[in-house]
């Protein structure tokens, strides 16, 4: 696809689409081109935005703005006694889209459920490997934990499906609402493997949710029309356009000066003049996330946690934090999870600035250089990652360590810091999937996640056993006592230096209503109404 077509070309084609002189188009200034459209196989926000929450459904889903579960393709399920057996009764009728690319023949059934999972595990399924996509990981599935809890996935008829756990596992329900859970065509994956087209998965997406997938034009425009079958009712909106604009500021030109209706991530210099503008209003949400920094643990000398704690004293992190967020209301983080988030020890405390400490246990240790990674994107955990190190290396420095910045665009940053071989140390951060603990600290440092979503490539027997036992009772009161003793392990193992907890912003026209802002960093357009 050609990426020469302009903006307000892109923006004409999508009212022409909508077939209708008055079909009402909505257009989302988006971050970061999506890696692709199949979430099963991705792990960005932009990601999904792009996919799992325009093209697709789940069996669970969030309630809009919240963290709660409510029904999606399974209108109602049973968990048995001993938390093992979970049993889905699926919506009747629930039809996948049709396109000019893919025609389907019935309606979504237990099959596609099974092979949603099926295809995210098994070996010997032909769309879980390089067959698909080279170097596929399933990062999620696997960051998650599932292949160690799900022990099978049973089709009872049509439209019930059971799901049997190896152990009880309290987060399990919310995990299957987020975005790696959404639920695919296998009639669609059937007809590209026999075709010989399976790439077309990811490129060409077909789900059963609100909009279904029109057009992209690479790191550009994304076009969706609005699902005319959609199982819950045709959305309001007729055409949705994503018009990719990484630059921030740009972002907020753009719906200031009408271009955008939406627009995430504002800069944070750029507040008071959105709050000035009569047009927009600027929304606002403390963000259950967690900006950080991840060393490699396994690469001498980061493998010691003095040294790891001697870095982190080298920072000057309120000095850091007033540069990068300014007055936008982050939060020095003490923990990894946010103090939002229930099971917060508030007995942590993060390490202090002691540039005096630091230098000698550095010196001592022989640590001269070190590798300092940045990315080119803003994310609402950290706006400035270029920034960020360049005040990080300047710290480091003072204390006698050399950094040697390193960069990337933002997909193959992620690729390649994963890497369990990956010197020195990683900027990263991370919004929560599902409200639950165990979305921090398991997906982020366990010792399952080593090489899909823990960066420092941490293993610690006590900290795992932590977060092991706290899966497997659905009491929130005794979860609350080992996350709370996990914390306390973490912070005196320092596998990563943290930075703060941010406040999240959108923009948002007045005229258009509906809109709601997530906790869990989703940005939806079901529901969303525009006035013309």
């Amino acid at each position: 696809m050609k990426k020469t077509m302009t903006f307000a070309a892109a923006l004409l084609a999508a009212s022409v689409l909508g077939g209708m002189a008055n079909a009402k188009t909505l257009v989302y200034c988006s971050e970061a081109s999506p890696a692709n459209f199949d979430p099963g196989t991705t792990t960005g926000g932009n990601d999904f935005d792009a996919s799992s929450r325009t093209v697709y459904s789940r069996l669970v889903e969030f309630k809009h703005g919240g963290t709660e579960i409510e029904p999606g393709l399974a209108d109602k399920w049973e968990i048995s006694d001993d938390g093992l057996v979970y049993t889905f009764h699926l919506h009747p009728g629930v039809k996948f889209q049709t396109t000019d690319y893919f025609k389907p023949t019935r309606d979504l059934n237990a099959d596609d459920v099974i092979f949603s999972f099926d295809r995210q595990f098994n070996k010997q399924n032909p769309w879980n490997g390089d067959k698909y996509l080279p170097n596929l990981t399933w990062d999620y599935y696997t960051g998650m934990d599932m292949p160690k809890y799900v022990a099978k996935w049973e089709k009872v008829d049509d439209l019930t499906v059971k799901l049997t756990l190896t152990e009880p596992n309290a987060p399990m329900l919310a995990n299957l609402g987020m975005d790696f859970a959404s639920i695919v065509s296998k009639e669609y994956a059937d007809q590209l493997e026999k075709s010989g087209k399976m790439a077309d998965f990811s490129t060409k997406p077909i789900g059963t949710g609100p909009f279904q997938f029109v057009d992209y034009q690479l790191d550009s425009v994304i076009r969706y029309a609005a699902n005319p079958d959609y199982f819950k009712g045709k959305e309001k909106i007729d055409d949705l356009v994503f018009a990719i604009t990484p630059d921030a500021t740009a972002r907020t030109q753009k719906v200031l000066a009408g271009e955008c209706d939406v627009a995430p991530y504002p800069n944070p210099a750029d507040l008071a003049t959105i709050k000035a503008n009569k047009d927009v209003t600027l929304m606002d949400q403390a963000g259950l996330n967690i900006g950080y920094m991840s060393y490699n643990t396994t690469i001498p000398p980061l493998d010691k946690p003095e040294v790891r704690h001697a870095l982190n004293q080298a920072i000057d992190r309120e000095a850091l934090i007033k540069a990068l967020f300014q007055d936008a209301g982050a939060t020095p983080a003490q923990n990894l999870i946010p103090p939002t988030m229930w099971s917060w020890n508030k007995d942590v405390k993060f390490d202090s600035y002691d540039p005096d400490a630091a230098k000698k246990v550095l010196a001592d240790a022989g640590l001269k250089e070190i590798q300092l990674w940045a990315s080119d994107r803003v994310r609402p955990y950290n706006p400035n990652f270029q920034r960020a190190a360049e005040l990080i290396q300047a710290d480091w420095a003072k204390v006698g360590v050399k950094a040697e910045i390193v960069n990337y665009e933002w997909t193959k940053y992620r690729a390649e810091g994963k890497k369990k071989d990956r010197p020195g140390a990683f900027q990263v951060g991370w919004t929560g999937d599902n409200g639950d603990p165990d979305n921090f600290f398991a997906t982020l440092f366990a010792c399952s996640a080593i090489g899909v979503s823990n960066y420092s490539s941490w293993c610690d027997k006590d900290f795992e056993d932590l977060i092991q036992k706290a899966k497997k009772t659905s009491d929130q009161g005794e979860r609350t006592k080992l996350y709370e003793q996990a914390q306390v392990i973490f912070q005196k193992q320092a596998p990563a230096f943290l930075l703060a907890h941010s406040q999240v912003y959108s923009v948002v026209r007045n005229n258009v209503s509906g809109y709601k802002m997530d906790p869990l960093g989703i940005h939806r357009f079901d529901g969303v109404d525009k006035a013309e």
